[in-house]
């Protein structure tokens, strides 16, 4: 890769990992979102 190869995968793995940490990121805020509401529902109810 004419020397570059370092830059070239780097940019690969960077395009593969950043998107992954986003998926999980916006999983586990989804999930905190569903179990406030929860917990707001179960105090509305009481």
């Amino acid at each position: 890769m004419g020397g570059y190869g370092l830059y070239v995968w780097g940019s690969i793995g960077a395009s593969l990992l950043l998107p992954l940490c986003e998926f999980a990121a916006l999983r586990l805020r989804r999930r905190a979102a569903l179990e406030q509401l929860k917990r707001q529902q179960d105090h509305d109810e009481t």
